[in-house]
């Protein structure tokens, strides 16, 4: 049958007609991912991401971001028909899956409960190991959903609205973080620019849509000084402020009129400072396959960056399919499969976390 969930998103839940474990080889997880405003179930077999249903909320964009308790409350209300599109879009029955996984950390903490509790619930009802998962970690490892994936050693630069680092990553499980913000993030600075031009919540996508038509040399904005591979973007919020404050002052209409080269010219200061300290990493750590994850990934000005770098400076690099960029279980899963094979369980007792370290 088509389901829908409680916003109106639709999912596909028709049932393969052929289980795809018969003649596959591997592991077959259940992995759920709840840790901010999206809903998602995916099934992975053998290390294939066979479904990945995605259920976002509508409910937050009245309030120009998310609201925890709203988030929540649709998680509940999404999390059975969301895992219930996953298994059936995969043509898995229950019986075929051999663990079940979720995020532990970090995220909104009523969020990650209600993920949590609804896979102990069905790991302890099914009898089946349970897996926690790092939602960082994991957003590393959506570059080894792909066929084409990056070999190790290489360096993931991780970017969303809560968490900007660059990662090296020498395994699946050795994951080292050798940068980070230490402030503000680059979704949240794209996001905190975009309510500063008047543009509606989430404003990170519409920055990079009116970025395509402007010129990004337009205006410049303060880039802070930051010593070795730290980032910072407060700065850059502040900076962008400011000559708004000045140039509205002048002109009210001033960004209506220059919308298009504003947020061009944000984009383009938020990706400089971004590819700077990644290209200092990969002078500092020898390695030259690059891979980007998280949110911002999705950014069409970042991914050509990106590729550009790549071309001039000699690396291999790697992007992930949008669906795998932003919040998703298909993340989860991979990571989930890797610590299966390491043998990497956790008990029923394990608790969620808002903040956790790796």
């Amino acid at each position: 049958m088509d389901g829908e969930m409680n916003d109106g998103t639709a999912v596909d839940t028709n049932v393969v007609s052929k289980s795809p474990l018969q003649g596959a080889e591997g592991v077959c997880i259940l992995a759920i991912e709840s840790s901010c405003d999206e809903t998602s179930a995916a099934v992975c077999v053998g290390g294939k991401i066979l479904s990945n249903i995605i259920a976002g909320q509508k409910v937050h964009e009245q309030y120009g971001g998310v609201v925890p308790e709203l988030a929540s409350r649709a998680h509940m209300q999404n999390i059975v028909p969301v895992v219930d599109a996953a298994w059936a879009k995969a043509g898995i029955g229950l019986s075929n899956i051999d663990a079940i996984a979720f995020t532990q950390a970090p995220g909104l903490i009523g969020c990650l409960l209600v993920g949590a509790q609804f896979a102990k619930s069905l790991a302890l009802a099914l009898d089946k190991p349970l897996i926690a998962v790092h939602h960082m970690q994991a957003h590393v490892l959506a570059n080894l959903i792909s066929d084409d994936s990056p070999q190790f050693p290489f360096l993931c630069l991780t970017v969303s609205g809560g968490h900007t680092q660059i990662v090296l990553a020498k395994s699946p499980l050795a994951l080292e973080v050798i940068g980070e913000t230490i402030d503000d993030a680059a979704g949240e600075a794209f996001d905190k620019t975009a309510k500063l031009l008047g543009l509606p919540y989430p404003g990170g996508p519409l920055i990079d849509k009116n970025a395509a038509l402007g010129n990004p040399l337009a205006f410049k904005f303060a880039e802070p000084q930051i010593p070795g591979l730290g980032f910072s973007f407060s700065g850059l919020k502040t900076s962008v402020l400011y000559f708004l404050q000045k140039e509205t002052k002048a002109d009210e209409a001033f960004i209506q009129k220059n919308l298009h080269d504003l947020c061009a010219s944000v984009q383009h200061s938020i990706i400089t400072i971004l590819l700077k300290k990644l290209k200092k990493a990969v002078q500092q750590t020898g390695v030259t396959s690059v891979c980007i994850a998280g949110g911002v990934s999705a950014n069409s000005g970042l991914r050509k960056a990106l590729k550009e770098a790549g071309v001039k400076h000699g690396w291999n690099t790697f992007i992930p399919a949008f669906e795998y960029c932003t919040d998703n279980a298909g993340m989860i899963a991979i990571t989930a499969h890797y610590k299966y094979l390491a043998g990497q369980f956790t008990g029923l007792d394990e608790s969620p976390s808002a903040r956790a370290e790796w």
